[in-house]
């Protein structure tokens, strides 16, 4: 029997790849899909990634172990899932030459984008041969892992309504944040209807509050905004820490009611853009992304909802087609 949010993922998958009959091979949507391994608990570690991703080698290449391409995608698509851009480009690869599966062409173009996403050269180059950005929904082995859990949704404020409880105002704030910047940040909040303890944790893993942080991708400043984030926020001196830090709320807050309160979902968007977590319908298959995410959600202690203010935009595309998914699993 099939879990909910197994269920909800073959809802909103594209129509099943039947394998031709006349070939031995089999194709990717008839691999089982992933299990987590037995005995583990909790989420999934990078150095559990890791391991199968070089399982998946092994059994490719027959290296100590007799080889075996079916279960070399079982675990590749296990990792991929995970953010693995080796494994995403290595299953890819099978995928464009048949390598013990059928030959697919459009999943192994969604396999290249990510990792190419990721910053792979090698996956860009073969993306680029296959006529570039893949059409369609991603496959499977690029949908959230079983063990993330499903999205959740807050309900918008009722005006007149007292409003709820929140445990976001007793979370502690990041012990090593400047006295100046907590102040500003405690000081701004109330415009911004966001919670001083988010806006922190997403600072301390944006620039460890550096002032002055620039990444490789050209993001700056205490909240790391790329000139384009800057701009559609109004932001006309990234490097000023006042605009700076105005800049990042006014994202978060956006992100926020773009996917209706769920942090999940907006700190990955904060990471990585709403385009991709819309495109990949939840946290994209980027290992870096993953573990961003992972972090602030430890930080802020688990919160996975936030107040939202539905003026601010309306909501995301895939978030209403997920809960229409989830809606008509639940009249069955």
């Amino acid at each position: 029997m099939r879990t909910p949010f197994l269920a909800l993922l073959f809802a909103l998958s594209l129509e099943p790849v039947t394998a031709l009959a006349q070939l031995p091979s089999l194709t990717l949507e008839q691999l089982p899909r992933p299990t987590m391994p037995p005995g583990e608990r909790g989420p999934v570690v990078p150095a559990q990634v890791e391991r199968w991703r070089q399982e998946a080698k092994a059994l490719e290449y027959g290296d100590g172990v007799k080889r075996d391409e079916v279960a070399a995608a079982k675990l590749y698509c296990r990792a991929a899932r995970y953010g693995d851009a080796e494994a995403q480009f290595s299953l890819g690869w099978m995928l464009t030459n048949a390598r013990g599966i059928q030959r697919n062409d459009a999943e192994a173009a969604h396999m290249f984008a990510a990792a190419a996403e990721q910053g792979m050269d090698q996956a860009q180059n073969m993306l680029a041969r296959m006529g570039g950005t893949p059409l369609g929904d991603p496959p499977p082995c690029l949908r959230p892992p079983e063990t993330d859990p499903p999205v959740a949704v807050a309900p918008p404020p009722v005006r007149g309504a007292k409003p709820p409880v929140s445990l976001w105002a007793s979370l502690p704030l990041p012990d090593r944040a400047p006295a100046a910047i907590v102040n500003y940040v405690k000081l701004l909040a109330p415009e911004y209807q966001l919670a001083p303890a988010l806006v922190l944790a997403v600072m301390a893993q944006e620039s460890n509050f550096d002032p002055l942080a620039e990444s490789p991708k050209k993001a700056m400043g205490l909240m790391q905004l790329i000139p384009e984030t800057a701009a559609r926020f109004r932001v006309t001196r990234i490097t000023d820490p006042s605009q700076n830090i105005r800049g990042g709320m006014a994202y978060l807050r956006w992100l926020l009611a773009y996917f209706e309160g769920d942090v999940m979902l907006a700190l990955a968007a904060y990471n990585a853009g709403e385009g991709a977590v819309d495109r990949y319908l939840g946290v994209p298959p980027y290992a870096e992304t993953r573990l961003y995410v992972r972090k602030i959600m430890a930080a802020t202690g688990g919160q996975r909802l936030h107040p939202f203010d539905p003026k601010v935009t309306g909501a995301s595309p895939m978030l209403l087609r997920v809960k229409a998914a989830m809606q008509a699993i639940q009249a069955r």
